[in-house]
């Protein structure tokens, strides 16, 4: 029963408005990102590009130089690295979302938005689900060219690279509460950025993403293999060049389920701090 207030002249109760449901507010505030991201068309524009660009680039320098003979047999190197890209692409919009958070915080949007009857951690999910809703379409981008215009035919056809890119969402998405986590306890766009760059090339490089692990250092393989996106790179690529599962995409998922319960556990925590 919702509650009641006394009007003034004291003869009559009116209900109280207490804000709407978590499941309404959650799919507004969303709304309300999404459509932030579409009034930025050139910056838009340029996110979707740019895995096409380093798809391009990265295919064309290692593949030149890598040793076909530690692939995979009959894996081209375009095919070994575009399940790894497609882990790896989602970094970049991971750090945009807390870089967004950021700058929502320093001009007020956030101080705005909290004078209104709304849980506060739904602002934290709401940026995350938009954010993932950009990050498939550059995902998708990526698999069309690759498959289109440079010729990949993974082993795992077309259901192969659908179930990496759903795996690959949901990888994204966990890292994604990472750098939300890190923006709401840094609360600034200069030491967010260099915070990202500590965190981003461990992440890519100290992982099975461009060569295999078993070529690096022993130093490095340790680090790989404590490295969450090696699980989902290695899953994301069995399913693509149809190999043998095992547990690789249980280990993947349980992973980044982790993960996401650490990362948006810190980021709540962080963002319901009073400003300092």
């Amino acid at each position: 029963m919702p509650r009641t207030t006394s009007l003034p002249d004291g003869g009559a109760f009116a209900p109280a408005w207490h804000g709407s449901s978590r499941p309404a507010q959650l799919l507004i505030l969303t709304q309300r990102s999404v459509k932030a991201h579409l009034r930025h068309r050139r910056t838009l524009v340029l996110a979707l590009l740019q895995p096409v660009f380093m798809l391009l680039l990265l295919s064309q320098v290692f593949g030149s130089i890598v040793d076909l003979g530690h692939l995979p047999d009959g894996v081209s190197y375009l095919d070994y690295l575009l399940p790894a890209l497609l882990v790896t692409t989602g970094i970049g919009p991971a750090i945009a979302s807390g870089i967004g958070l950021v700058r929502d915080m320093d001009n007020g949007v956030v101080a705005r938005l909290r004078t209104l009857p709304i849980h506060a951690s739904l602002l934290l999910f709401a940026r995350s689900f938009a954010d993932l809703l950009r990050t498939t379409a550059q995902l998708a981008i990526l698999l069309v060219v690759a498959v289109v215009f440079m010729d990949a035919d993974p082993a795992g056809g077309a259901m192969g690279l659908l179930a990496a890119l759903l795996l690959t969402c949901v990888v994204v998405w966990a890292l994604t509460w990472i750098f939300l986590a890190l923006a709401a306890w840094l609360r600034s766009a200069e030491a967010m950025q260099s915070a990202a760059y500590l965190v981003t090339f461990p992440l890519m490089f100290a992982s099975s993403a461009f060569v295999p692990v078993g070529r690096m250092p022993g130093w490095l393989q340790v680090m790989a293999t404590l490295n969450p996106l090696s699980y989902a790179m290695d899953a994301a690529r069995a399913l693509c060049l149809d190999q043998p599962l095992g547990a690789q995409v249980w280990s993947a998922l349980g992973a980044s389920a982790l993960v996401a319960l650490l990362g948006s556990s810190a980021a709540v925590w962080a963002f319901r701090r009073p400003p300092v």
